[in-house]
Order: structure tokens, then sequence, then C-alpha cells
């Protein structure tokens, strides 16, 4: 085969690949095996330039810099929209239209003639233009004032979903699409990691990434960037497409142009009021932002009919939901104390309303947000509330600033709950076998559960839901017992009377009863359950999960030595020492001693999980020590030569110069020397010995779970049980639960009021049970409900 029959090829596949992943969202391939494909594209073109096009996947990766960009003059303006803020805006919309159609109405007597009508996501990115010639991309240009717009073309180019040769066959000589280029929150929060990382500066939210990437004069920092393409309508044609709005971008997917998957028709006014509800209520869950909902008459007959009025279409509305952002004042700013000490700045704002609920207060996270945020008491700030998530301060607004009326945020010395030293965190970061010490972002209140703040905090994450589950214990109960000095540790709630609980506000004989009943069911939690609610830094349920199904011990779990935890799935080095360090911490020792003391049970207590037995080898722990210039491969050729601890330790400089290079062999040597070397691996291999983990320990045979390796997913109200249980019975069976559909779902479980996630498992042929089907299902592998 030649090279140009093979280029052509390559270019066919990767474009059908792009599509199948941009587009239809099945993804045919592993990226590896995407990637093995681009690199021979890149080679053979490299060997051959007079065969590269502009239309080849290759293509993407910017140009020269620009000095400035031209303008584009919009043969068929873009114009923007109307808006409806209220349901009464909509409804008012509607009339209009079935007035301009000469269409009945509805009265008291009865509804009118209800209007086909397509209803799509309206996503905060930026408008731009692609224009298409003999299904090849020619031009991409920015909105502008609706009339010119600048030529972005290189830029348009870069982004990996928008085709640069249009798929299939049929469409118009000339074809203008229309869409909005977006950058989705993951891609967001990478971004700004990455230009944090390096000092440069951060956007404020994922619209001003996107305009401001997408107008780089430079394109290779555009093509560096996370943006996506969402086409949602035509502009000029040389010839027509469809009779449809929703027909017509039907027909551009099938061209290669990604469309919005929540694309959806809606007889009639009560349909669209539905869909907006819906996804308004999915919003926080949706992977990028949106502002509102477009709705647009469906019948492009029906679009003509109507026109348009000043700059905007009458047969299209924009329904914004409340909006998220505002402008308010920082009053002042205050310090929380949490459960492990940290000492956090909250803003407090002269209250504004923002996505429908009056806000007063923003978290300002730590002392480094603050200072990248420069913001000072007294300022103008921009802030942003998502659902139900603490609203946050994001961008100080310095053409307000009054230099004499503001002052600066200063960390207090003393803690604001219990006048302990406040000390800010140092980071250790550990590398061949070496630790650097460097300043944390966190200050901590030292006085531990000497702090009334940081005592409240841990019971109250002690007794929650997710923890010990203790019903009747809610934030105000807790605070009144340590108030009243009833409680200094979880360990004391075992030991409260029904005298002491019934003379506490809001409790009376019922109640008290209730509680103290509650406690004493809450002694026999299972050992995840349980590990979880001590409230281990960096350690939340899924890791509970782990180190409870992994170890099957709680013994064990406090034994864990940091390297030892790293062979167990999901856990990192720093992580492992958060879990060692709070289990030498002798105060938390006493506390889960009284604990166990007050006659706390443990269940799902056992043995080591089989797949971990004989799960270690030499190589493996030497690979741990993390010695400098010797990796696993190292590892592996010294443990060749010299197959116990003993020999390594007794091997001289030429012993080892057998099994490895000079410089490793050297490192070797040098990390042996230091008898702190030797005793942390002597003691990592007697703990892998009594784990029986060790290299020679009896290897068990693990009995499969049912589900192990399946993906489960759960949507919807369940009715017969709550979603956590659900979600735990699913994980004892060894599924794993996640919160979108794929192709590689294997089951949903969807009860009363599945959206979303029911309509993708159906287009995808997932298999669907309803509550009945799973409750039926989880009695077939003998869990009762």
């Amino acid at each position: 085969m030649n090279a140009e029959t093979r280029i052509l090829e390559l270019r066919a596949e990767l474009d059908q690949h792009n599509y199948r992943y941009y587009v239809l969202d099945e993804p045919s391939v592993p990226d590896a095996e995407y990637d093995r494909l681009f690199r021979e594209l890149q080679a053979l073109e490299a060997e051959h330039p007079e065969l590269v096009s502009d239309d080849s996947p290759t293509q993407r990766v910017g140009g020269a810099a620009l000095s400035a960009f031209s303008q584009v003059r919009h043969e068929i303006p873009m114009l923007s929209l109307g808006n409806a803020f209220e349901e009464t805006d909509l409804r008012e919309f509607d009339r209009r239209v079935l007035e301009g159609l000469d269409l009945p109405a509805g009265d008291l007597f009865g509804g009118g003639q209800a209007v086909d009508y397509s209803c799509e996501p309206k996503l905060d990115g930026l408008a731009v233009s692609l224009l298409y010639r003999n299904g090849q991309l020619v031009q991409g240009a920015t909105r502008g004032d609706g009339t010119t717009g600048e030529d972005i073309s290189v830029n348009v180019r870069t982004i990996r979903n928008v085709p640069l040769k249009l798929h299939g066959e049929g469409w118009p000589d000339v074809l203008e699409v229309r869409g909005e280029v977006f950058m989705s929150k993951a891609g967001f929060d990478k971004l700004n990691a990455a230009q944090a990382e390096i000092g440069a500066k951060t956007f404020a939210n994922p619209r001003n990434a996107a305009a401001g990437s997408l107008r780089q004069l430079d394109s290779k920092i555009t093509a560096s960037r996370p943006l996506e393409f969402c086409c949602y309508g035509i502009g000029q044609v040389s010839a027509p497409v469809g009779e449809t709005h929703i027909g017509i971008l039907e027909q551009l997917k099938a061209w290669g142009m990604p469309i919005s998957r929540e694309l959806r028709h809606a007889a009639g006014i009560e349909e669209c009021l539905a869909y907006y509800r819906d996804i308004g209520a999915r919003r926080n869950d949706l992977p990028y932002e949106i502002d509102g909902v477009v709705f647009k008459v469906n019948s492009l007959a029906a679009q003509r009919e109507l026109g348009f009025r000043a700059r905007e279409p009458r047969w299209a509305i924009a329904h914004k939901f409340p909006a998220m952002e505002e402008l308010t004042e920082v009053l002042d700013v205050e310090f929380q104390v949490g459960r492990t000490g940290a000492v956090t700045p909250v803003a407090r704002l002269k209250p504004v309303k923002v996505a429908g609920v009056t806000v007063a207060n923003a978290t300002l996270h730590n002392m480094d947000e603050v200072a990248r945020l420069g913001v000072m008491i007294g300022d103008t700030v921009i802030i942003r509330r998502a659902g139900d998530v603490i609203p946050q301060v994001m961008q100080v607004v310095l053409e307000r600033r009054d230099p004499e009326a503001v002052r600066p945020v200063r960390i207090p010395t003393e803690c604001p709950v219990c006048g302990s030293q406040v000390e800010r965190t140092q980071l250790v970061k550990r590398s061949k076998g070496k630790e650097t010490l460097s300043e944390g972002a966190v200050y901590r209140c030292v006085g531990r559960l000497a702090c009334a703040a940081q005592l409240k905090q841990a019971i109250i994450h002690y007794v929650s839901r997710r923890a010990m589950d203790i019903e009747g214990l809610g934030e105000k109960s807790v605070e009144q017992l340590v108030d009243e000095g009833l409680i200094a540790s979880p360990a004391d709630l075992y030991r409260l009377t029904y005298e002491q609980v019934v003379e506490l506000e809001g409790f009376a004989e019922v109640s008290s009863n209730k509680l103290l009943a509650a406690i004493e069911d809450s002694k026999r939690p299972g050992l995840a359950r349980f590990i979880y609610a001590l409230g281990i830094p960096d350690v939340g349920e899924e890791t509970a999960k782990v180190l409870a199904r992994s170890l099957g011990s709680l013994q064990r779990v406090m034994k864990a030595l940091p390297q030892v935890l790293t062979y167990l799935p999901d856990i990192g080095l720093e992580v492992a020492y958060e879990i060692h360090n709070f289990f030498e911490d002798e105060h938390n020792r006493q506390v889960i001693q009284q604990l166990l003391d007050c006659g706390m049970v443990l269940q799902d207590e056992g043995e080591l999980a089989a797949e971990f037995a004989r799960s270690t080898t030499l190589a493996g722990m030497i690979a741990k020590l993390d010695i400098s210039s010797v990796g696993p491969t190292g590892a592996e050729k010294l443990v060749a030569k010299l197959d116990s601890l003993d020999k390594i330790f007794a091997a001289d400089a030429i012993d080892l110069r057998q099994a490895l290079a000079t410089k490793q062999a050297e490192a070797v040597r040098e990390f042996f020397l230091i008898e702190a070397n030797r005793d942390l691996a002597r003691a990592i291999e007697a703990q892998l010995l009594e784990f029986g983990m060790h290299w020679t320990s009896e290897k068990k045979t693990a009995e499969g779970l049912p589900l192990a390796g399946q993906t489960w997913v759960l949507t919807g109200t369940l009715e017969r049980m709550s979603r956590d249980i659900a979600k735990d019975k699913l994980e004892s069976l060894g599924a794993k639960v996640s919160g979108s559909v794929s192709g590689k779902t294997h089951c949903v479980v969807a009860g009363p009021g599945a959206g979303s996630k029911l309509t993708k498992a159906n287009e995808l042929g997932v298999s669907v049970l309803d509550e009945d089907a799973f409750v039926e299902f989880l009695a077939g592998q003998g869990i009762a409900v």
C-alpha cells in the first residue's frame, strides 16, 4: 500500500472515530488505539508533506500567531433572542405565536391548538458561525454585533469536535452552521488548575474561559484549551436542509455536527414548561454550564410566517434561569473552625438574591484563595451560587474599589472559638526516600477536641446519616450536648442518661427515649461505616470501604504502615500517611478504645480479602521504599541476584554492582547503611507476613462476587429503600455504582421520576429494572429488603 492510500485510510478512520466519540457518544476504540493511528498519520504526513491537506485530523494544532483578527460580515445576521424570566413570559410568547399563526388560543372552556416546539439547553458560551463549501470548513467567525464578527477560522479548526470535512453526502454546496463554543465544567477546572500551577491568570467561569481561549491571536494556545462546539442551527445555505428545526439538526448530526443530547420535541407550551423544570432540576448534574432553555417553533414554514421583529425572531425565545452570579459588597470576613481544626475565612456579604436565594455569606476557602482573589473587606465582588453549593466569591471588581474604604483580610493568630494557637499546615512531599516540607494553604487550630468548634463538628460528622446514622441527633442537639458539658468525645454519647437528655431543649419523654434507643442501635455498625465516622482526614466513604473490604478488621487498619496501605486500591502515599498518623495519635486510640468499651460491636470483620493474600513481592516492596534511581525494574534486577532483605543488607558494593548499574548500586547501599531505613524495611516485611500479604504467605482462592466487574446506575426515587441502601446492597455484591450511564453500564435501576439517565439507557440498549424487579433480583441473590 502506498503512502497516499494509507494516509487517506487513516484520515477516514480517525474522522469516523471522532464522529462516534464526539457526536454519537459511542467511542469505538480505546484512546490508546486512537493515539496510535494519529501518530502513524503524523509520521506519514511528515515524510510526505506534499500530501498534507487542510481537512486532515492532524491540522488542529494551530499556526503562526496573528497580529489581529480580520472582520467577517454575516450574510444572514446572527440575531439575539428575546428572553423569558417567568412562566407568564413564556405563556405570553406562546400566545403571540398562536396569534401570529392564526391558531385558536385556549380560554376558560378549553385549551387551544398546541404548537410544536423544539427544546434545547442554552449553553453558556460564545456564539460562532462555521462556513462549509463543498463539505470543507473554510471559515469560522464570532457573532460580533450580529452583522459583523471576527474571523477566527484558524482557531475553530483546533476544536476537536468541529468537523474539518462533513461526513456522508448530500450537503449543500454552501452550508453555514451556527452554534456555541463552550468549555465543560471538568475542562474548566483542569484549565484553571494548570493556569494556577504556572502562576498564570485563572478564569472566573467557563464562559469567560471559552471566550478568552477562542479569541487568542496565537491559535496554538487555543489548541491547548479544552473547547467544544455544539450546533444549534444554520445560516446561509445554497439548498434546503430540512422542513423542521429538529429535522435540520438531526441531518447536521448525520453530517458530523455535534448537537445537544438534550434536544427534545414539545407539543405545546405545557410540555415546554415541563422540559424547563426537568432540565432545571438536573442543571447542576450536567457536564457543562447552561443559563436557560431555548424554545423554537419547530416548523420552518411557521417560522417564515412569524418572521422577525427588530433584532430578534418571533418564533424563538430563551427562558432564562435565575441569575447564578451577582454583585455585592464584602462587609466583613470572619473565620470558622471545622472538624479537622481548619480555620476557614468566610465573607459576610451585603445580602443579595442569587439563583432565587438570598445570600449573605460566601466561602473564601483559605488564605491562599484570599491572596489569589486579592479581596479586601469593603470590596465589591462577583459571587456565584450553583444549586446547593455554598456561594463563592469569584472575582473582585477593582474598578469599584475605594482605597480609603477597604482593609486587608488577616488570619487570626488565636482560634476564635477556644483561643488556642493557629498554625499554618506543613505539606510533606515524599520522593525517593526524602521528605520535603513546604507551607500548606490551610491554617489549623491546635486545640483539637478541647476546641468546642472541632468537637461539635466531629460529633456532627460521627452521628450523620452516612456515618453512624443516629437519628434524632441534629446539629442543634449536638451543640446543646457540647455546650452543656455532657459530651467531650463520641464515646460520651453512649454514656448519656435519660435524665440528661430530657432536660435538653426540644426533648420530651418520647423523643428522649427514641434518641437513647437510636444511640444503642448504632453499636453494631459495619466496619466501613465506623471507619468513615471516625473522621480521618482525606478518608471519605469510598476509601473507608476500601480499607474495610481489603484488610477486613479494625486492628489491621489501625496497625497498617503507610507503605502497606498503598497496596490497596486507590490509596496513595499521602492518604496512607494521613490514615497511619490518625491511628498513631494516642488521643484517637483512646477514643476508639472507649467506643469499643461502650459495647461497640463491628460487623463485617473477618480475614484479609482473598485477592490480597500473597499479593506482594520482595521487588515490589523494595520499589515502595522509593530508593533514589531504583524503580520497579531496578528492584526486579536486585531481587534476581539477592532474594531476601538479609542478603541485600549484607551485600557489599561489588555484590550490588553485579545486579545493578553503578549509580543504582550506590543508592541502594547508601539507603540501607542507614539503620532507620533497615528498620523500616524489616517492619514492612513483618507486617506483610502478619497480614498474610507476604510473598511466602498462603494464597487463598477468591470467591468471586456475583456482580464483580459490573457497573450499575441508580436513578429516580426509590420507594422501598433509599438510594444509599440500594448502593450498599449492590456494592456488597461486588458492583460498582456510577452516577452516569455509558455503553459500559451493565444495568440501570430506575424509580419514579427517572429522567435523562433512563432515556440514555434506552438509547444505548442498557438493561433497566424498575424497583420491584430490583427487589426481586436482590432476593435472588439472598439479600432481603
